[in-house]
């Protein structure tokens, strides 16, 4: 870093002052933005979770009598309904997925640097990775992961329907045996100060101790939250029937989870990028208060030094 006492004009203090202020007023107004979009990101996860509690409870109710697990349920509810026309090319068959979700742009610390990092970790050579977020697509590119399809636009603005085509195709890729398994990498929103890159497994479903029936098999993904009730569930009415209700519930979970992710990752971007932006602004007021006293400083000097002049050539008369 170019030492400031270094410097050797008040011309190039000035100019340096001039950019600094400028510098300012981006920062500032990128801070603003991104506290705006946070905000908004928080509002769309507020008003997604009472659907999504909703959801969990009459999985957790449709589950307590079935004998069918939910693989077979999911395989059920899939390969009778096709793929929608628009979704992606299917993988190659047999191979893992990797759901990786990033920013398109920079400028939120280490927001995708983290993440990479973490698919990198988790990543096995023959996976196939679909990146969300050009700088994702970037990354795995230059390593040899290109993305079957570009999905920049889920990553500047989530939307349900994508993301639920997605899981769609690749849940039935999966019920058809064309690939081993899904996993999804994002980063978690904790607070505006801290985000947390995360993996979770799509598919297959996930068999906790907790998240089981009464004959021992997994009842829900392993993103639930809501148990079954058995008082409850004895007292439910189900129609048409717990089964036909799993297996409609089942690939809604899926869809409305990867969503949750990327409004997940949406706002931790939104905090990173604030967080960011406010080191720099606080940072650029520190350089400009430092500049601004070095001018003054010189200029005070300059003018000191031509008052002795005149002083010293009216002595010198």
């Amino acid at each position: 870093m170019t030492n400031i006492v270094d410097m050797p004009t008040l011309k190039e203090i000035k100019g340096r002052i001039g950019s600094v202020k400028s510098t300012l007023k981006i920062t500032s107004a990128m801070k603003l933005v991104s506290s705006a979009k946070l905000r908004k990101a928080q509002n769309a996860i507020a008003a997604m979770r009472p659907y999504e509690e909703a959801l969990q409870r009459m999985l957790a109710l449709s589950s307590g009598s079935m004998s069918e697990s939910p693989e077979e349920a999911l395989s059920s509810a899939l390969l009778r309904n096709p793929v929608r026309a628009n979704a992606p090319e299917r993988a190659s068959s047999g191979d893992s997925v990797i759901i990786a979700i990033a920013s398109n742009s920079s400028l939120c610390g280490g927001f995708n640097a983290n993440i990479i990092a973490k698919v990198r970790s988790v990543r096995n050579e023959g996976d196939v990775v679909y990146s969300i977020g050009r700088k994702m697509a970037d990354a795995m590119g230059r390593d040899g992961f290109r993305s079957p399809s570009d999905f920049s636009a889920l990553s500047e603005h989530p939307a349900y329907a994508p993301a639920a085509a997605l899981v769609e195709k690749l849940s039935e890729d999966f019920a058809e045996g064309r690939v081993s398994g899904v996993k999804l990498v994002y980063t978690h929103f904790v607070s505006t100060s801290r985000q947390v890159p995360v993996e979770e497994t799509l598919l297959p479903l996930q068999r906790t101790p907790d998240q089981v029936g009464g004959d021992g098999k997994s009842v829900m993904p392993d993103s639930a939250s809501v148990m079954p009730d058995p008082d409850r569930a004895s007292d439910a009415i189900l129609e048409p029937s717990a089964k036909e209700l799993l297996r409609a519930l089942l690939p809604k979970t899926l869809k409305l989870k990867l969503y949750a992710a990327l409004l997940d990752s949406a706002a931790a971007e939104h905090a990173a990028r604030t967080i960011a932006m406010q080191t720099a602004t606080d940072n650029a007021e520190n350089l400009l208060s430092e500049l601004t006293l070095q001018y003054n400083k010189g200029r005070q000097q300059k003018i000191t030094s031509e008052i002795l002049d005149l002083a010293g050539g009216q002595a010198a008369e």
